[in-house]
């Protein structure tokens, strides 16, 4: 692509989850981006009619861009995997389908797993290398700033662990099932996880307690009862269809163990959450711990790991402090705070800025 003339870019770009979709917009001058700001909005394929992306994307648009006129919109996906589709293939094309309807006017760009951006006619052709691509998204963006890292992204379903090295993404699985063998993708987040996806068994009184498999709770009523969360970041529904106050969210977890919020204390509840959230915490430590592994010797000493999503604080943090990392960065310290919540949108969206300016662009927090 040649570069452009004029000094003004403006660009989206989307992040297209099966529970949430995340924008980001920014405009670039003179080389720097001046202008940013993200937004996300939940949209779970599983309950909504998939062609209303198109939709979701427009609005999205307008919140962030108003009538501004977008240069090019860059994307990329994990939506594919919902099991509205019944193959991968299927999904990419659908959601491509629905992005291609949103912008007719523009210049659409998929994101690939080696880190490029694709036309839509050959993300068509090859569907598998643009399918839950957002990770390399995000450790290019690391990679702008720091030649070698660790990147701990901590989103509301899931958590990838990204290494980089050289400036370059150097993580070993390409697809999400070479990521799970690996290390690099760990199932578990900050608001959907299944509570008995986390634990088999708690503490209770003492004694060893079994846990239901049935879905009575989620990691955000965890997160939420303590503190790490606020009921407007509790933004996906709960899993009894009930609000999302602290007394509800302690029934919830009661109902881990078969019982209620009379037959278990405020403080045997609280318990609960804690012995939930260490484990959590444990199960992301033990895949960080593997993909440090693989950095060479002394890699928890000299290569610091960069933390992003919403869970960066209390579980990518916690994670890599009990995995051995001795540093630690948190992405805000690199970017503006909100690319920290939408991480891989705002990567493609700069990604494609600079493709278009042709030459690297500063962007400062």
């Amino acid at each position: 692509m040649q570069r452009r003339q004029p000094a003004t870019v403006a660009v989206l770009g989307f992040d297209i989850g099966g529970a949430n979709t995340k924008a980001a917009f920014l405009i670039t001058k003179e080389v720097k981006v001046t202008e940013f700001a993200s937004a996300l909005e939940y949209f779970p394929f599983w309950k909504r009619h998939p062609n209303e992306l198109s939709t979701v994307l427009l609005n999205l648009k307008t919140r962030l861009a108003g009538s501004q006129a977008i240069d090019i919109v860059a994307i990329t996906m994990t939506a594919e995997l919902s099991d509205v589709y019944s193959t991968k293939r299927e999904g990419v094309n659908h959601i491509l389908d629905n992005v291609t309807l949103a912008f007719e006017e523009s210049t659409v760009l998929v994101l690939d797993i080696s880190e490029d951006l694709q036309s839509v006619e050959t993300a068509r052709t090859e569907p598998l290398r643009v399918a839950s691509a957002n990770w390399a998204a995000t450790g290019w963006l690391v990679a702008q700033k720091i030649p070698n890292a660790v990147v701990i992204d901590a989103g509301s379903t899931t958590t990838s662990i990204i290494p980089v090295a050289n400036c370059k993404v150097a993580a070993e699985g390409k697809t999400d099932l070479e990521k799970l063998i690996n290390g690099e993708l760990v199932y578990t987040g900050s608001l959907r996880t299944n509570v008995a996806a986390i634990v088999n068994s708690i503490p209770v009184n003492g004694n060893l307690a079994k846990v239901s498999s049935e879905l009575f709770a989620q990691s955000g009523d965890v997160h939420l009862l303590l503190g790490f969360i606020t009921e407007e970041e509790y933004i996906v529904e709960t899993a009894d269809g009930k609000g999302k106050t602290r007394k509800e969210a302690s029934a919830r977890l009661a109902r881990l163990v078969c019982a209620d919020t009379e037959m278990l204390s405020d403080q045997e509840i609280l318990e609960i959450a804690k012995h939930v959230y260490e484990q959590q915490v444990e199960q992301i430590a033990e895949s960080v711990g593997q993909v440090y592994s693989r950095m060479g010797i002394n890699a928890k000493q000299t290569i610091p790991a960069i933390v992003t999503g919403l869970g960066r604080k209390f579980l990518a943090q916690r994670a890599a402090k009990k995995a051995g990392i001795t540093k630690i960065l948190d992405l805000d310290a690199l970017f503006p705070k909100s690319a920290a919540l939408a991480s891989p949108a705002a990567a493609v969206a700069l990604m494609a800025a600079t493709k278009l300016e042709g030459r690297q662009l500063s962007w400062t927090p």
